[in-house]
């Protein structure tokens, strides 16, 4: 909780965040608020971290989903009537040539250096229409022996597909991913999962595919729809239904959507292509490209802003020997969650982004608070920030 209560509050250094709260004897902003009896010391608390089973903490992350299911406020993440859009993407958020841990991914450069790192596949449930994102518990990227076996992305999206099927065994669920995923074997591992999906699909990566496309825009077999807005941009929505995705006899029929925007001056500034096993016509074809556009969301608002928001997502707060380095990761991307929460649920916290403009300044303002005043509690924290008390000269 006194890493957590760190990540939450989005400090930078773990020792001074410790420091600063014990400065008032044994009553703290972390015992009222998060319920911590004693601050651990320093090297007490990345030891304890780092023997922590990941999965511990991951669990954390379905209560928080589960939560906002009780509480009906994911309806509003609903696609395509009751499905719900989860996007995967992986990304590092930590590398050296000096630390290194058995779990480490590595690559030795020409010159003989090796490098070390960390990386995760994340997977977020977003909406093309709404701000907030979800998280669901990141799987690592990382070597089971530490030396030889080398994982990658595509495995662990397999493995986190049969985690978020348990965990969610009824939710109707479309996978959206880059063009990584858009391969036989891991639309196999969909079909199992009973999840369909949006897949961008490029021309480098389904060559085959794409001349059957072209074949059949020839012979005037693929439907077309094109509206201009307001701005004067045409936006043209094209796709076909059961094709084959590749020549394998095993590859089975796809249904493949093209959409390109078209600037007034008629240059295309926008144009992408995704595969999908959901039918394409002319009522559902604008709202299936927000969904195969919508993939960028976890980078946008997720990786950008926790790495770039205050988060310090690619900091070292620790590495260890085990499990330190993804622990940290894991807290901070609760953290995330958890304000995502408030900003869906939350209309003393709402008021309080709002008060203080960006997200960096509405954090340092809450750090700064906690430093001066002993709060009751969370709640009282965000009354005393929407109307702070009254200052008069003496």
């Amino acid at each position: 909780m006194s890493a957590f209560a760190m990540m939450f509050f989005q400090d930078p250094s773990l020792l001074a965040f410790q420091r600063r709260l014990q400065e008032v004897a044994d009553l703290n902003n972390l015992k009222t608020i998060f319920n911590i009896e004693k601050i651990p010391g320093d090297t007490q608390l990345r030891d304890t971290l780092d023997s922590i089973d990941p999965e511990f903490i991951e669990g954390a992350y379905t209560d928080f989903f589960r939560s906002l299911q009780r509480g009906k406020h994911l309806e509003s993440y609903q696609i395509l009537g009751d499905r719900y859009l989860i996007v995967l993407d992986g990304s590092q958020y930590f590398s050296s040539e000096k630390i290194c841990c058995p779990g480490c991914l590595f690559k030795t450069a020409s010159k003989g250096k090796t490098r070390y790192s960390h990386q995760i596949l994340q997977s977020v449930l977003v909406h093309p229409g709404k701000r907030q994102v979800i998280p669901l518990a990141p799987e690592q990227i990382n070597n089971e022996d530490g030396t030889q076996k080398q994982d990658c992305e595509i495995n662990a999206s397999k493995r986190v597909i049969k985690k978020i099927r348990r965990d969610h065994p009824k939710l109707k669920i479309i996978i959206g991913g880059d063009s990584l995923y858009s391969k036989q074997p891991f639309i196999n591992e969909l079909k199992a999962a009973r999840m369909s999906y949006v897949l961008t699909a490029k021309p480098t990566d389904h060559k085959i595919l794409f001349e059957w496309v072209a074949e059949f825009r020839e012979m005037g077999e693929i439907a077309t729809f094109q509206i201009t807005d307001h701005k004067g941009y045409k936006h043209l929505y094209e796709w076909i239904n059961q094709i084959p995705l590749n020549v394998s006899p095993k590859s089975e029929n796809i249904n493949f959507l093209e959409y390109t925007m078209i600037r007034p001056d008629g240059k295309a500034t926008y144009h992408n292509s995704w595969v999908t096993d959901l039918e394409i016509n002319e009522h559902n074809i604008v709202e299936m490209v927000k969904i195969g556009r919508a993939r960028w969301k976890i980078e946008n608002e997720g990786f950008n802003t926790l790495k770039n928001q205050g988060y310090h997502l690619e900091h070292n707060f620790g590495h260890g020997k085990k499990n330190l380095s993804y622990i940290f990761f894991l807290l901070n991307v609760l953290a995330f969650f958890a304000h995502q929460i408030f900003e869906l649920t939350d209309i003393k916290y709402q008021k309080c982004r709002a008060k203080a403009g960006s997200r960096i300044e509405f954090w340092n303002r809450l750090r700064y608070d906690i430093r001066m005043i002993l709060f009751r509690s969370w709640e009282h924290l965000l009354s005393v920030e929407l109307n702070p008390p009254e200052i008069r000269a003496p």
